[in-house]
């Protein structure tokens, strides 16, 4: 039977279309950017040359992802909680 982790465990590592939400943003700009050069200057070689590179992108930042250097679970506490954890002790007199 397939086991599902916690929840407070997806928050840890977010993923879109298997990049990190910084990869993805970048991806996204890249895009976007491409999509702007396509519009005011529609040429088919430039069109080739940014499907090829929006495409070898996407491959390297897979690839930049898969490297455990990359990843920030370790930064991020291990348990995620709303409990205050001030000094004060206003409600103890």
């Amino acid at each position: 039977m397939k086991s599902y982790s916690v929840y407070r465990n997806i928050r840890k590592n977010a993923v879109i279309f298997g990049l990190a939400v910084s990869s993805f943003a970048i991806q996204m700009g890249s895009v976007i950017a491409s999509l702007l050069l396509i519009i005011f200057a529609f040429k088919l070689l430039l069109l080739l040359g940014l499907l090829v590179w929006n495409f070898g992108l996407y491959i390297t930042l897979l690839r930049i992802n898969s490297f455990p250097f990359t990843r920030v679970s370790a930064r991020l506490p291990s348990l995620i909680s709303n409990k205050q954890t001030g000094l004060s002790r206003y409600y103890e007199y």
